[in-house]
């Protein structure tokens, strides 16, 4: 494989609150703490003061790779959170069946090629590569599937509470598809037996996750965080006790929202009064409060003010953080430095800020995850045949169309110049007629107005009159689109890794590796 890149903003498919981020720009700097560099890192390096329980980290984490046969590389990782010099490189994402979309795979490989580069640069500390498991997330229709090329793979499941405690006894059928898939060939036979292993092994969704990352990612030191835990949940349970009942959170978070929407940029997400779940095996409901007093709702189950205080006190792990405050969460008992997330993460993130200062937290570095389009040999060979490069698949279908028609049609289908010609003679009507009658100068405008639009519609026939003689060149032109592009949106956003590990194997990973540099910000595009 070999790469290419090009800028975010060429791609079409970031928002301006993005490239705003990316790019510096001034407006934006109230939201964040450090610039996206290496002397941005340098002095987040400086500031960080963690105060989390690193012995518990640790502790937790080996209880939770006890059945997991990991590389010596994770092992080691584990044991250096212990030490003041070791800060994490984090990057999260929901418990997808067989890793789901692409970006999963992008964000992680993003955070890997982080910490190496980190270390590299600050060789006195240490940067471990963390993938933070969004084990209490309750959306089980967001993971129960995934495409594999133009097949949709479903976990067919009545699924109830955070989907890390799922049951995966019953996805059997849903294994023997995926696996029927990758088919018998080398390459996919090595990534099924990964797969089949790690949800065959185990009976909860959030271990057969991690076995099979670990399995894709431990060589590369990747440690996978579930903070389901009693014990790391127990070290956020003041800030949940005073979030639920102060409503912290649900005033800043507004309040940065207003800002964010004064610089003509759309907020993420919109906090709730309260910004916490009550969490049990087989429920996940919101807490809120009324009448008094403080409901589970869908449930019998109520909290006077102390009884909710005794409650976060013996059993903080009921309590479940939501999007807005699960980043404080993350801060609270990991020591990281910076956090890796795609377009819309990022976003919410900036809106956070201002709540992380209020509970004296250390607001981590942001930067946005790699993206890549991956273009097989039998797509590059069509893209130079129809002449169409790197830069401008990115354009949509119909402007790809009419720069193929302009390029590859002798005859001339723009009127420019006779455009000009009108425009020159109208200008010399009205001047004629404003002697005459000043009044007149307005109908002369609407005239060239008028004779404009008939020119333009002109125009627009003769192109697709020009078009139905070269429909086989343009049918191509759509087909590249759509295999590049699926339903119209980045691939990565779709497809599966299984289409590639079938093809490329172990080397797909190891070219994202090669290729993905976290601190240029530009989109990579990798021919295989």
């Amino acid at each position: 494989m070999h790469a290419k890149y090009i800028s975010y903003q060429d791609t079409n498919a970031f928002s301006a609150v993005v490239l705003d981020y990316i790019s510096g720009k001034d407006e934006l700097k109230s939201f964040y703490n450090y610039s996206v560099d290496l002397k941005g890192f340098a002095e987040a390096i400086e500031n960080r003061r963690f105060n989390g329980d690193r012995s518990v980290l640790v502790d937790t984490l080996k209880q939770q790779y006890a059945a997991v046969k990991t590389t010596p590389m994770v092992t080691e990782y584990i044991k250096r959170l212990g030490d003041n010099r070791t800060f994490t490189i984090t990057t999260g994402h929901q418990l997808n069946i067989f890793t789901g979309p692409l970006y999963f795979i992008y964000k992680i490989v993003t955070a890997i090629n982080l910490a190496r580069t980190l270390k590299q640069e600050f060789p006195d500390y240490n940067f471990v590569p963390v993938y933070w498991m969004a084990t209490e997330d309750h959306d089980f229709e967001e993971i129960n599937h995934l495409k594999v090329e133009d097949k949709v793979l479903t976990w067919n499941k009545q699924a109830a509470g955070a989907t890390g405690r799922l049951d995966i006894k019953d996805i059997v059928e849903t294994l023997t598809a995926y696996k029927g898939y990758l088919g018998i060939g080398k390459k996919g036979l090595m990534l099924s037996r990964l797969v089949e292993a790690a949800y065959t092994d185990n009976t909860k969704l959030s271990d057969a996750t991690r076995e099979l990352v670990d399995a894709l990612f431990g060589e590369y030191g990747l440690v996978c965080v579930d903070a389901d835990n009693p014990k790391l949940k127990n070290q956020f349970k003041e800030i949940i006790h005073r979030d639920i009942t102060e409503q912290n959170s649900f005033k800043l978070i507004n309040e940065s929202n207003v800002k964010l929407e004064e610089l003509g940029h759309k907020p993420q997400v919109n906090p709730r009064e309260i910004n916490f779940f009550y969490m049990i095996d087989g429920l996940r409901e919101r807490i809120i409060y009324e009448t008094g007093e403080y409901k589970v709702v869908n449930t019998e189950t109520s909290f006077t003010a102390a009884q909710l205080k005794a409650e976060i006190d013996q059993y903080p792990e009921r309590f479940s953080p939501n999007v807005v405050m699960r980043p404080l969460y993350q801060e609270v008992i990991l020591p990281n430095l910076a956090y890796i997330g795609g377009g819309a993460e990022l976003t919410y993130w900036l809106q956070l800020k201002a709540n992380f200062d209020h509970y004296q937290v250390a607001f981590p570095v942001l930067l946005l995850r790699n993206s890549a389009l991956v273009i097989d040999s039998r797509s590059e060979t069509r893209m130079h045949i129809l002449g169409i490069n790197h830069k401008n698949i990115f354009n949509d279908i119909e402007t790809l169309k009419n720069e193929w028609i302009k390029e590859h049609v002798s005859i001339k289908l723009t009127l420019d110049d006779e455009v000009r010609g009108i425009q020159a003679i109208f200008d010399q009507i009205k001047l004629n007629a404003y002697k005459i009658d000043k009044t007149l100068s307005q109908s002369s405008d609407s005239a060239k107005t008028k004779a404009l639009k008939l020119i333009s519609n002109f125009e627009k026939k003769m192109l697709r009159a020009e078009k139905r003689k070269h429909e086989t060149s343009l049918a191509q032109i759509e087909n590249l689109k759509d295999k590049l592009f699926p339903n119209g949106v980045l691939q990565e956003r779709v497809l599966n890794i299984a289409p590639f590990y079938v093809l490329y194997g172990d080397e797909f990973i190891d070219s994202l590796v090669a290729y993905f540099k976290p601190l240029d910000h530009q989109f990579t595009i990798l021919f295989a």
